[in-house]
């Protein structure tokens, strides 16, 4: 049986192994640790999402490194300041990394967002988005050249098989979902496969929880807006894809129950009973999130290695993200409750 396709054993109850520790990392680990404290508390994030307005919350970042430029007010300067930090914060997670294979997978999430920008654009022969990123294993200038020729020779073999899965399912119905979903399931195929021909269990698990994540989120989805489809969910996950199928046939107030026996029971019941009653998954977003935030948080208990390493790098972004929905929250006036229910309050 394929590796990639083979169904996990569930064999524990919320979390499972973040493995074993690696000296090599000691350095690395005693440096993320001491930027983790650095950090914006939850009562720093709580008292932006309460702020009166944009202009308040702009001079309560002003003690903060997202701090705009004297004198600035502008969304347009804090997403540079935003992009700044990502980018320090990813430079720093590869000058730290003593495994370069670790590097790859992490790099490939940029790929496959050039990747998506790419096909966009070359098969609806529109200007979609903004410039490619220079974050992935691909040069951004190098991308854009590949894309202008169509010379897919160069790039890696996944990313190829991306492509030519991607331009098969668009031409088929002439719609552009059809290019993310053909990438959301080579890019979520080449996940399992990396980690586990990388043998990492921290990255395997990591990785194996996003994917049952992502399903839970299309299963809801798909019953929220009464679509027909099926075939959209991802192996590699502990979640069984019957399980998920089954979860758009039964009422939603059977859904927690069936998800009972999974390390994501709280995830489902409280997400579905905030979809039901809300008409949102705002409720649902902050869950998944605060799951992975928990497997990551346990990395504390590794003395040295690349997870917690990993750990502050995903953690980071998660902190850049999060500043940027407040920020543009707040510059639109959206109701201060919507962002409260977001961050989980």
């Amino acid at each position: 049986m394929d590796t990639v396709a083979e169904h996990p054993v569930l064999d524990f109850y919320l979390y499972p192994s973040v493995g074993v520790d690696d000296w090599r990392y000691a350095f690395g680990t005693a440096k993320v640790r001491s930027l983790m404290i650095q950090m914006l508390s939850r009562a720093a994030l709580l008292d932006l999402a309460n702020a009166e307005n944009y202009e308040q919350a702009t001079d309560l970042l002003s003690s903060t490194e997202y701090a705009l430029p004297a004198g600035s007010r502008n969304l347009i300067d804090l997403e540079e300041t935003l992009l700044a930090s990502r980018a320090s914060t990813r430079k720093l997670f590869s000058d730290l990394i003593a495994d370069e294979a670790l590097l790859e997978p992490l790099k490939t999430r940029e790929d496959f967002v050039n990747l998506r920008l790419g096909l966009r654009r070359k098969l609806t022969d529109r200007p979609i988005g903004l410039d490619y990123s220079n974050d992935g294993s691909i040069p951004a200038e190098q991308f854009e050249e590949i894309f202008e020729v169509e010379d897919y020779s160069p790039l890696p073999y996944h990313i190829q098989e991306a492509i030519e899965r991607a331009v098969l399912a668009y031409y088929s119905k002439k719609n552009v979902r059809e290019i993310d979903y053909a990438l959301d399931a080579s890019y979520a195929e080449y996940k399992i496969r990396k980690a586990l021909e990388l043998k990492n269990v921290f990255i395997l698990e990591l990785f194996r929880m996003q994917l049952d994540l992502i399903n839970i989120k299309t299963m809801l989805r798909l019953k929220f807006t009464e679509s027909e489809q099926r075939n959209v969910f991802y192996n590699g996950g502990y979640v069984e894809i019957e399980r998920l199928k089954h979860g758009l046939d039964i009422g939603y107030e059977a859904i927690g129950h069936l998800f009972f026996a999974t390390p994501y029971h709280h995830v489902v019941e409280t997400g579905v009973s905030y979809l039901t009653s809300k008409n949102s998954f705002l409720k649902l977003e902050r869950n998944c999130e605060e799951h992975i935030n928990g497997f990551l948080k346990l990395t504390d208990l590794i003395t040295a290695g690349p997870q917690p390493l990993i750990a502050y790098l995903l953690m980071k972004e998660q902190e850049i993200r999060l500043i940027r929905l407040i920020m543009t929250a707040k510059k639109n006036n959206l109701d201060t409750r919507l962002i409260l229910d977001r961050l989980g309050e």
